[in-house]
């Protein structure tokens, strides 16, 4: 185990902490279900190795209502028996949004017209928001090497 490097930076800066925080309860508001954003956020934490948000993400999914069994899932969605489409949909654009450096077409057609097929443009923006702001997460947080457990940062 290690020691943080640092406070969160966004901490230093108030303004920033707030916008955050904004920005993170707007990306919540295009109609998709909470369980499924949250399955979102906690696949592209587990992706970055955001040991802080996966932590927290799990906690905040079981608080929800997730089954143990989904969540302990998630890293092995395609080979797992309890995700809906949309749920696998929704996976498959995190997962793709997250590893952009990994292919020469970040995000596939398949994968985009997968997703387009379970949910609407608002819905769509509102997990392509939640990515984004969950990688920004995972930057702050991997880089300042954050301790799962230690802070709620971003409820």
């Amino acid at each position: 185990m290690h020691e943080p490097r640092m406070e969160n930076p966004a901490v230093f800066n108030p303004e920033a902490a707030r916008l955050i925080q904004e920005l993170y309860f707007a990306s919540r508001k295009g109609g998709v279900p909470e369980l499924i954003l949250g399955l979102v956020h906690l696949r592209a934490s587990q992706i970055n190795g955001d040991s802080f948000c996966v932590s927290g993400d799990a906690q905040r999914a079981r608080e929800a209502g997730q089954s143990d069994e989904k969540l302990f899932a998630v890293a092995a969605w395609r080979d797992a028996p309890f995700f809906t489409e949309a749920e696998r949909a929704a996976l498959a654009l995190a997962e793709a949004a997250t590893r952009m450096a990994d292919q020469a077409d970040p995000v596939p057609d398949d994968v985009w017209n997968e997703v387009t097929k379970h949910f609407d443009t608002e819905q769509v923006a509102s997990l392509i928001l939640t990515i984004g702001v969950t990688n920004m997460f995972s930057r702050l947080n991997v880089t300042t090497k954050q301790l799962a457990g230690s802070r709620e940062w971003d409820r």
